[in-house]
């Protein structure tokens, strides 16, 4: 009897870890229904070929715009050199909004909202990279799974003349005309979008060193400020 309790036990834990696991990394037999959303633009399994969009065999721990001979736009060209690794949580992040990772990726896909079908989509992806007991994870300084920026920063209504008093150290480096030689131009963008790439800049989603710094420098206030300053410049 004692053998028999101790067995049925273990056999409890073993079920309750393993459904603990599934649920963090989701369903992968659900996300190949949420794949049916990505097959008008991607490939993924055997035989796989880049499209409209890359094959995304092996894409957890790929740097992104990796694919050599596939043709990146200028954005996820220059995300890649800016090391943006394709993680979980990077990942995650895109699916849910690509420009908030990636501002003018040409991606015109919209997001998916429900962080537990973003899991289960993760989760059938995972199967074709390489080594899908390995799955790398995100720098240390990454913020959880879920990236939504709070709707009370999202409606905080920017002063656009403190913008432009904020807006010297952006245009050092970033064009005001909206030329993107070299580096991207921020200027006419939806508030909402500056906003919330600047706050993935805030929580290292978004890998460029100097922009983290910045961002971090930055209250939420100031933010919604100079995106309500470049949203409209002349």
């Amino acid at each position: 009897m004692r053998v028999f309790r101790a067995s049925s036990v273990f056999l409890a834990l073993t079920l309750w870890a393993g459904n603990a696991l599934a649920s963090e990394l989701g369903d992968a037999d659900r996300g190949e229904a949420a794949f049916a959303q990505c097959k008008g633009c991607h490939q993924v399994g055997q035989g796989a070929k880049d499209r409209i969009g890359p094959n995304l065999n092996g894409i957890f721990g790929r740097r992104a715009g990796a694919i050599e001979g596939f043709s990146y736009s200028k954005s996820m060209a220059r995300a890649g050199a800016d090391t943006l690794i394709w993680t979980q949580d990077t990942l995650d992040a895109f699916v849910e909004n690509p420009k908030a990772l990636v501002s003018r990726t040409r991606m015109s896909f919209r997001g998916i909202k429900d962080p537990v079908e973003r899991l289960d989509l993760l989760a059938y992806l995972r199967r074709f990279s390489d080594d899908p007991s390995n799955i790398p994870e995100a720098e240390p300084t990454a913020s959880g799974t879920d990236h939504n920026v709070d709707p009370a920063i999202l409606a905080i209504q920017g002063d656009p003349e403190y913008g432009e008093y904020l807006s010297n150290e952006c245009t050092t480096c970033h064009q005001v005309d909206g030329g993107d030689d070299g580096i991207p131009s921020i200027t006419r963008w939806p508030e909402e979008d500056f906003v919330v790439a600047m706050h993935a800049y805030k929580e290292k989603i978004r890998p460029h060193p100097v922009m983290q710094m910045m961002a971090g420098r930055l209250s939420d206030e100031e933010i919604a400020s100079l995106a309500a300053f470049f949203k409209d410049i002349e």
